[in-house]
């Protein structure tokens, strides 16, 4: 009798696509999260190819009418589109965001890699400056800055810059403890015996490994600056010609749109700016399981 012999099937390992669109299914904020981001991007696409931008300017439309078919989202009191208002300033807040995140996980990427990896007089001024500055509170900064400045010279950039300058602190002091504790790592030490050089292990080594913190810090630093370029504009203090988010309201604030009936006009904004928030904040909550071992769940 013939013995049949049954050999095991080829595994087939799904392709990095596969395994990525698995891991944002199974992690629920960070799919919510981007689904949120992705359709507010959308909304800004579309709406610059369907709406004329010189219409979130002053005096583009008639003044104070209610969301109709004309007029989507209504009108404010000096004339603005507010769909084109929402589109423009929505843009103008995703610049500043990236922007001075971008800018300030640089800047805290750069010293954190230099400040742990090579120590000495470095390290010690790097801590010492992060651990005079951060118990100052960022928001009397930014005030005092912004309130400084005239408000014919606040740009989105002037906003951008004056939203960075102690955004740099939080990923410096993170991304020097992550190198503190890597560059003691097996891999490392049998880099420097094989004679690879000091940027060399930093590009090829740690860097590679650092990625899902510094993505997170990334995301973290855009939530704060526009945050922070939310609330100062409600405060007066940014670009009041601009139509951001916050100026919006603070026009509203300024011209009592809830007592006057013009209910539309602070509530779209308002909206806009939760559910841009929510979005970065979930989104950063998928992250730090990406980037945190501990909590990280497996395929």
């Amino acid at each position: 009798m013939a013995t049949v012999v049954w050999t095991p099937a080829e595994v087939i390992q799904p392709s990095r696509p596969a395994l990525l669109f698995r891991y944002i299914r199974r992690n629920k904020s960070l799919a919510i999260g981007l689904t949120v981001l992705l359709l507010l991007v959308a909304f800004t696409v579309i709406g610059f190819l369907a709406v004329d931008a010189k219409q979130a300017y002053p005096l583009a439309a008639p003044t104070k009418r209610p969301p109709s078919l004309q007029y989507l989202l209504g009108t404010d009191f000096f004339g603005r589109n507010l769909l084109a208002a929402m589109v423009v300033g929505m843009w103008q807040t995703a610049v500043i965001g990236v922007l001075a995140g971008g800018l300030g996980t640089f800047i805290g990427v750069v010293l954190g890699f230099v400040s742990a990896y090579f120590g000495g007089w470095i390290d010690s001024a790097v801590k010492s400056v992060c651990q005079i500055l951060t118990p100052i509170p960022v928001l009397l900064i930014q005030v005092v800055v912004a309130g400084s400045l005239d408000k014919r010279d606040v740009t989105i950039l002037t906003m951008a810059f004056i939203v960075v300058m102690l955004a740099w602190m939080g990923p410096t002091l993170v991304i020097r403890s992550q190198v503190l504790t890597m560059k003691e790592r097996q891999f490392v030490s049998v880099a420097k015996l094989s004679g690879v050089s000091d940027l060399g292990i930093i590009f090829k080594e740690i860097l590679p490994n650092l990625l899902p913190f510094i993505a997170a810090a990334f995301v973290g630093q855009v939530f704060a600056a526009v945050f922070a370029s939310f609330y100062l504009a409600v405060l007066g203090l940014g670009p009041l010609r601009e139509p951001l988010l916050g100026n919006i309201i603070w026009a509203a604030q300024t011209q009592g749109a809830f007592f006057n009936g013009w209910w539309w006009w602070p509530i779209e904004p308002a909206v806009a700016m939760i559910l841009i928030l929510g979005s970065l904040a979930l989104v950063i909550m998928g992250l730090d399981e990406l980037a945190n071992p501990r909590v990280r769940r497996s395929e």
